[in-house]
Parts: C-alpha cells; structure tokens; sequence
C-alpha cells in the first residue's frame, strides 16, 4: 500500500502524486530533485513545501528546514554569508526559496553553480575565502513562486517545476471546515460559501475566521444559508467572490458591444497592467468576459451575473454568447 505522505495537504492528488514519486526515490538513495512549486497567491504553496520537507528524513528525522523569503535577499554576500556558510554548509538540512521569482541576479547565477546536475550529486562553491561544498544527499533544495515565467530558464532548467492544482468546490470546503472544528455548517450553505473563495485555500482559512466570530457573537454554533445572506449582506461578499472593482467593470463592460482598454483605463483609473493582471483574468476564468479584437465583452454568463445583481442592460447591448 502506498505511503500517504501529506495526511494533512486537501485537494492537489496530482501535486502529491509527483511528490511521493521522488519522495520515495529520496527513501531510497538520499537523492531529491530540487523542486520548483508554482501557483497563484494563497493557493499553498508553503504549506506543501512544508509539508514536503517533512519527509526528507535523515537518521530517521526530518532534515533541519531553512526558509527565507527571497524578496529579502539584498545580494549575494548577504545568502552566502547569513544562511549558506553558517546554516547549509557541511549540514543535513532542506533549504526552502519562497517567492523565488525575487531572487537577486547574482544569486540566481551562483545557484546555476551550485545546482547543475552531475553523476556525483555534489558541487563546490567559490566564495571569497571559503569553498562550499553542496552534497545533494544532505541537502535538498525547494523552491516556489508566483511568477514563473520570471524565473531565469537556465535556472528553471535545474529544477523539476510542479504547478498546484485548482481547488474544487468541495475542496474549499474541508478547508474551510479545518478552521470551524467546533461548528456545524449546513451543506447548502458550505456550498455557497466556497464559491465566493476564488479558489484560494488561504481565503478559505480568512474565511473560517469571519465565520467564526459571526458564530461566536450569535452564541450559535450552526451555521446555515440564512446566517450565510447576513454575512454577505454585512460584508459586501458578492457572488463568486467578485471584487467591487471586478463588478464596476462588468457593469462598464455591459454599456456596449465591446470596450477598448484604453477606455476602461480612463473610466476605472487602474493603469493597463492593473486591470489585466488583478481583474480581467478572474473575470474571464469564470467565463464572464471575454477579448476580442474589438475590445473587451460580457458572455451571456457575465450578462446573467449582472442581472442576478439587479442590473439592468441597455437595451440596444449585443451579448455574445460563449459556445
């Protein structure tokens, strides 16, 4: 029977399936490839590293766990001297990279060095006085961004990339509920909750939270469709979990048959970067908008959304449908 290495990671049975894969390699001949995990914000990515890191064993105990955000990285003097020379050197250690997409240059270009695969699965390392020796059978090497395609491809290149999954539903739920223990929820309105989470575990665990101080100052401890309505209506929580801004465009976008970018940046005042990185893309994962050469549309999808918001269309709007 296989192991079940991640008892506590919901949801993500490739992602696992890729990990247990190498993990039992690693069981086996000390050797982990170093692992590159990419996904949007919120989506896990620490917590599965972590959980990860738990089973590189040495002496039959996790390897010590070194982590760092890579954003705090000023150079390479500062890595070489503040986490590799006194904290990886000659260690049994698993070092974690978070928000690798920030690394400096001239760190990016000594982990070439010190990450190219050969036979041995050992590298050496110049620096200033010291020479560092990396053996991948007592270290092992995790990394995880947001930004993928902004990590150098030579560095990529060294790295085995394994991208998170989306969340279901259902999913969202049992995340959900990890966080309300002590609580009932009733189905529908577990249900109706997750849809509203975007996808994202970490806003399911903020979530849970809300939930529970709503709950605790009720003096209730079940909580269902109709508790669900007052918690919305209190918050502004609109469906699918849309942002006010996300709604605004949605209603500027139902004006006409299709909107320039340049006339949404105007009328919004977000720059160009901003509505394509921070609302579009959601808004055209739930199918409700899409891009043309004319411009930007609502799909019946997004037509409906509206309307359930009470939104009224112009009359003279051509929707187009999506097939």
């Amino acid at each position: 029977m296989k192991t079940n290495y991640f008892p506590n990671v919901i949801g993500q049975e490739n992602v696992k399936k890729i990990l247990t894969f190498f993990i039992d390699g690693h069981k086996a001949n000390g050797i982990m490839p170093n692992i590159m995990l990419t996904a949007p914000r919120g989506c896990g990515k620490t917590w599965i590293a972590q959980a990860l890191a738990k089973n590189l064993m040495t002496d039959g105990k996790p390897k010590k766990l070194i982590t760092f955000n890579c954003s705090q990285l000023k150079n390479l003097s500062q890595f070489m001297n503040d986490i590799i020379i006194p904290h990886v050197n000659e260690q049994d250690c698993t070092v974690f990279f978070d928000e690798a997409s920030e690394l400096p240059k001239d760190v990016a270009m000594a982990l070439l060095t010190i990450l190219n695969p050969n036979p041995d699965n050992m590298n050496e390392f110049a620096y200033e006085e010291f020479v560092v020796n990396f053996n991948f059978r007592r270290q092992s090497f995790i990394f995880a961004t947001t930004e993928g395609q902004s990590i150098f491809h030579a560095l990529m290149d060294r790295m085995e990339r394994v991208d998170l999954q989306d969340y279901k539903l259902e999913e969202l739920g049992e995340i959900l509920m990890c966080g309300l223990k002590d609580y009932r929820v009733q189905p529908d309105a577990l249900v109706e909750v997750a849809s509203t989470l975007r996808g994202n575990a970490r806003a399911a665990q903020k979530m849970a939270t809300k939930m529970r101080s709503y709950m605790d100052a009720k003096h209730i401890n079940n909580f269902t469709l109709k508790n669900w309505k007052e918690m919305t209506n209190a918050l502004g929580i609109l469906p699918l979990g849309l942002l006010n801004k996300e709604l605004e465009l949605l209603q500027l976008l139902a004006r006409k048959k299709a909107t320039r970018l340049m006339e949404l940046t105007a009328v919004l005042q977000l720059s160009r970067g901003a509505i394509q990185r921070d609302y579009e893309l959601y808004l055209m994962k739930q199918h409700l908008i899409e891009i043309s050469p004319e411009g930007r549309s609502l799909t019946s999808k997004g037509h409906d959304y509206l309307k359930n918001m009470g939104f009224k269309l112009p009359k003279k709007t051509v929707l187009r449908r999506k097939k």
